[in-house]
Parts: structure tokens; C-alpha cells; sequence
């Protein structure tokens, strides 16, 4: 099943979720951590603090996995919407934004 996904920041904990997409911690994870890495590359950020993306899942109740396991963590009022078809979401690169996040919290610990 292919949802669109909505969901708020938890800004503080940005860093860590990056560091985990990044490490491999996610893309370990099974059955769903190679898609939770691929639909947050496609992420994007649309208003203020929220997050939209597309992302496969087969839990009988949405995202079921992927919110116990890691989106808790760091989103909150998330919402999804079954879909017959991804397509473009206009807003910044959820990743790009991650990166540039954690790239400033490394400069301000010099």
C-alpha cells in the first residue's frame, strides 16, 4: 500500500534521526528500514516544522512498524492517506535540510 505522509519535527531530535539514516542504523532495520531511508531522501519540508512524503508499507494498520521503531521518535501528528500514485511534493529536501542541521551543530561545537 503507498501512503502520503504528514507529519510535524521534533527539532531537537533532527540530529540523531539523521545520524541514524546515516550509519546504517536504519537501513539494517527489518523489514522496512531500506524504505524508511529511501522516502526520507524523497521528503520534503512544506510549511514550517512539516514533513510530507510518500512511502510504501504493507502493517495492517499504516506505518504501524515504522512509527514504533523510529518516526515516534522524532515526528509527531502523524498523518497518513492511502494513495494510488506518488508524485512531486513542493517544498525543501527534507535530507538537504537534515544535513545542513547537523553541519551547523558540528560548526558551532568547534
Amino acid at each position: 500500500m503507498l501512503y502520503r505522509v504528514r507529519a510535524k519535527i521534533i527539532e531537537q531530535r533532527l540530529g540523531r534521526f539523521y545520524e541514524k539514516l546515516t550509519d546504517g542504523t536504519i537501513d539494517n532495520q527489518l523489514p522496512d528500514g531500506k524504505e524508511i531511508v529511501a522516502s526520507m531522501k524523497r521528503a520534503t519540508i512544506t510549511t514550517s516544522g512539516v514533513v510530507e512524503w510518500f512511502e510504501t508499507c504493507f502493517c495492517s494498520t499504516p506505518l504501524q512498524h515504522e512509527c514504533e521503531t523510529q518516526y515516534d521518535s522524532y515526528f509527531y501528528e502523524i498523518d497518513t492517506k492511502l494513495v494510488q500514485k506518488s508524485g512531486k511534493i513542493k517544498g525543501e529536501s527534507f535530507w538537504s535540510h537534515m544535513e545542513s542541521m547537523t553541519n551547523r551543530q558540528l560548526d558551532d561545537s568547534d
